[in-house]
């Protein structure tokens, strides 16, 4: 089992391992380096051309300054599961970001490997009939996306990569869901942390699986974009996945360290993903919304760097900048400026993830009190240049907590929307 194993390892890495050191030699350059090469029915398609690359930053640039909300799954869910009840809660979900002068909704769709969708390759979702795998006799996310678009705002379709389940949550996996239906005769496709499991991005197998979940989405739906959240490794332990590295380290004369590997098969999956979201809708963004402090994004494997120096991985980044003013080990202010300073290729947009839900908490501290913490953080984003911001949540648009944030803020966003 193993000597196959090493055998159907060791191709691919020797050509991962010569992509990851042309990435370093080649790193000024604009051509992104090819992934690893998966199994010959998973090929993944050609990277766009710089034509096409120019030709989709001229379509993006020409939208407007974005004011977008994160739709986390945990406000999706209804007691009643029910399509009235799903449809009445969304439609209030969107109404409200519409009132408050949003202009898009970054939608939950997949967050453990399961999916607000009929779809091939993933089960339903718990969360909409409280058992995975049960269809709910209608298509979410055709009704919230026609939704959001009947009211002139753009939806785009946040996905979690690799995570299939928290300690807790779902409570039970469907049989279609791919842990149950892989990890017989492959176990090593997954990685198991403190109770939770994720996909392991380190084998074609998977990462295929995770851009045609993307590409899927993109083909079957008028979505305006594939959207990332900050979860890669869930961890720096070498435990995580040590067979893995072991395997690799065994058909590899000059292996590299742990965390470039690691690294290397991030940056793999994420150039997959966009070449066949390309492919399936060319006007499309991907973006990506890591965590805001640069060298925890490093740790995680997700090398931020040539995510935007290099065209053929993201057409955006969205850092969730969920710092005060004042924060003594990393300011708001200090993070936006390390990542308005990064090189970035041409059309690469810059969004700041605000954290809408710390405002008007007395518990984050002073630095978050006083009614105005966000509308400011707009206004230095904007000094900043950059293309717009996110608020995380939409759970704490209509919230007495941050009710004078928001009506500050929706202030803030109107003077936005006179400027342009």
């Amino acid at each position: 089992m193993k000597g196959t194993r090493i055998i159907r390892y060791g191709a691919g890495w020797l050509a991962l391992t010569a992509a990851v050191l042309a990435v370093w030699l080649l790193g000024g350059q604009q051509n992104r380096p090819t992934a690893m090469k998966p199994a010959p029915e998973a090929s993944p398609q050609p990277a766009s051309s710089q034509e096409e690359i120019t030709e989709e930053t001229a379509v993006a640039e020409e939208r407007e300054e974005m004011a977008g909300v994160w739709v986390p799954y945990m406000v999706l869910a209804t007691q009643e599961h029910s399509q009235q009840a799903f449809e009445d809660n969304f439609k209030a979900i969107a109404d409200s970001a519409k009132k408050k002068g949003l202009n898009a909704l970054f939608v939950h769709v997949r967050a453990f490997s399961d999916a607000f969708y009929p779809s091939e390759l993933y089960p339903w979702s718990h969360l909409l009939t409280g058992e995975q795998g049960k269809d709910p006799g209608f298509d979410p996310l055709q009704f919230m996306v026609d939704y959001t678009h009947s009211l002139g705002m753009e939806f785009h379709a946040w996905i979690n990569p690799l995570r299939i389940r928290t300690t807790e949550t779902p409570q039970s996996l469907s049989q279609d869901n791919p842990y149950e239906a892989l990890r017989a005769d492959n176990p090593y496709y997954f990685m198991e942390w403190e109770g939770a499991v994720y996909l392991n991005p380190a084998y074609p197998y998977v990462r295929t699986l995770i851009a045609k979940g993307a590409a899927e989405i993109a083909e079957k739906y008028p979505v305006d974009g594939i959207h990332f959240d900050d979860y890669f490794y869930p961890t720096e332990e070498a435990a995580l996945d040590a067979e893995s590295y072991e395997l690799y380290c065994q058909t590899t004369a000059q292996p590299i360290g742990l965390l470039e590997w690691r690294t290397a098969n991030i940056s793999a999956m994420v150039a997959e993903v966009y070449d066949r979201v390309k492919k399936a809708s060319p006007d499309m963004v991907f973006g990506i919304s890591p965590q805001g402090n640069l060298e925890n994004d490093k740790k995680m494997g997700a090398d931020i760097a040539a995510w935007c120096s290099q065209a053929g991985y993201v057409d955006y980044i969205c850092p969730q900048l969920y710092y005060g003013f004042e924060n003594p080990v990393l300011s708001y202010s200090q993070a936006l400026e390390q990542w308005n300073a990064l090189p970035k290729h041409q059309g690469l947009k810059l969004y700041a993830g605000l954290a809408l839900y710390k405002a008007g908490n007395s518990q984050q501290g002073e630095d978050w009190m006083g009614g105005d913490v966000i509308s400011r953080q707009i206004e230095e984003a904007r000094s900043m240049q950059c293309s717009g911001v996110l608020l995380y949540s939409s759970a704490y648009l209509d919230h007495p907590q941050t009710e004078m944030e928001v009506q500050n803020a929706v202030e803030t966003l109107a003077r936005l929307e006179e400027n342009e």
